[in-house]
């Protein structure tokens, strides 16, 4: 597998347990000081997974699926650092419905002796 298709996929790994609400999964691909910009956090820089947790604490309502695509990846090798850009389209059932949110999002991943990490992301809603 190429270097950026291991990184795809390691992103879609990543979104999965952001979905599946699979904390383990989530701690296991993330830097301890993972950092990030994105709109729960109000326009601040958060650092580490402390913040993160509790949204995976969330108990999820009952009857919700959700599953999300990433449309037209593009990977940046910087040596052992990796840029991951594309929109995630994410799409809710509920008790209302079906509802699909769109974001561009960009995660960089660092190579370090455990394989690679994910240490940052921005995440900016379409709609």
């Amino acid at each position: 597998m190429s270097e950026n298709a291991t990184l795809i996929n390691l992103t879609r790994c990543l979104l999965e347990s952001i979905v599946q609400g699979n904390w383990e999964a989530y701690v296991d691909l993330c830097d301890p000081t993972i950092t990030c910009f994105e709109p729960e956090a109000a326009g601040n820089l958060v650092e580490g997974m402390d913040f993160h947790r509790f949204y995976f604490e969330l108990d999820q309502a009952p009857g919700r699926k959700a599953q999300t695509t990433l449309c037209s990846p593009h990977v940046r090798l910087l040596g052992d650092t990796a840029i991951v850009s594309y929109i995630r389209l994410t799409q809710v059932t509920d008790s209302t419905g079906v509802h699909t949110k769109s974001a561009e999002e960009t995660r960089v991943w660092h190579r370090g002796d455990g394989g690679w990490k994910h240490v940052h992301f921005h995440r900016s809603p379409l709609r």
